[in-house]
Formats: C-alpha cells, sequence, structure tokens
C-alpha cells in the first residue's frame, strides 16, 4: 500500500528534470522541450519574476533603471552557447562561487530562504527554458 501511494505522489508531483552538468554547461533542455522566446523575454523583462533588470541591461528601450552589477545582456546569445546560459541561470554560482546571482533552478543547499519558498525554485523549468530561448536570440 505505501508503495501504491508513494507511485501515486511521484506521478502527480510532475516532471522530474534532470541537470547534468558537463563542463561549464547543462546541454540538455530541462523540459526536453525547446523554450518560447517571446515568454522568455517576459520573464528577464517582469520585475516581479525573474528580477534580471535589477542587476543586469539589455535591449529592453521600454524598461527604466537597468541595472548595473551585472554584464550586459546584449549579446548574450553570442557570448555563450544555449548550454552554457542554461547553466548560468540554474546555478550561476557553479561557476562563480562569488556570484551575488541567484540560482533560479537550484533548490538544495541555499542558506536564509523563508519557509515558503523552500524546497521551490524561483523559475520552472518551463521559465528557465524560456530565458534560454530568449538570451539565445541575443546576437548583438
Amino acid at each position: 500500500m505505501r508503495v501504491v501511494l508513494l507511485l501515486v505522489a511521484l506521478l502527480l508531483s510532475g516532471p522530474v528534470s534532470a541537470q547534468t552538468v558537463v563542463g561549464d554547461a547543462i546541454p540538455q533542455s530541462l523540459t526536453g522541450e525547446p523554450g518560447d522566446a517571446a515568454r522568455g523575454r517576459a520573464v528577464v523583462a517582469n520585475r516581479q519574476v525573474g528580477l534580471c533588470l535589477l542587476c543586469h541591461t539589455g535591449p529592453f528601450p521600454e524598461e527604466r533603471f537597468q541595472g548595473n552589477l551585472a554584464p550586459s545582456l546584449s549579446g548574450a546569445g553570442a557570448r555563450w552557447s544555449e548550454g552554457q546560459l542554461r547553466l548560468r541561470v540554474v546555478d550561476a554560482g557553479r561557476l562563480n562561487p562569488a556570484t551575488i546571482m541567484p540560482p533560479y533552478y537550484r533548490t538544495e543547499g541555499l542558506e536564509r530562504v523563508a519557509r515558503a519558498f523552500a524546497g521551490k525554485p524561483i523559475l520552472s523549468a518551463a521559465q528557465v527554458e524560456d530565458v534560454v530561448a530568449f538570451l539565445m536570440t541575443l546576437k548583438e
């Protein structure tokens, strides 16, 4: 009976996405599907969801008060591969332990996380893929 309940709970919990890091990248999509660049742009520009523009600047002429603490997002798709961008969004701390960029998809080993957010990623796997798809369009 316990095994049946465990299997039902696992099935209802949704897909589990593998995050195999190879070098400085996560080469495989977290969802198995490509992201949507338009939705990714919306996540990046939304100050209530991604908060990307708190630290980064980018090609968002409609957005005032963009950050200057982190690299510009302009040209990100030319500077890094899809897998490299994915790792930076999932957990930039793997590449730079001193980064102030939060891990948008990692949920383990975090400090000072409010109980309401413990064990929950900032972005869903689909949102990560959408952001990566958008960043890949930024070639200049």
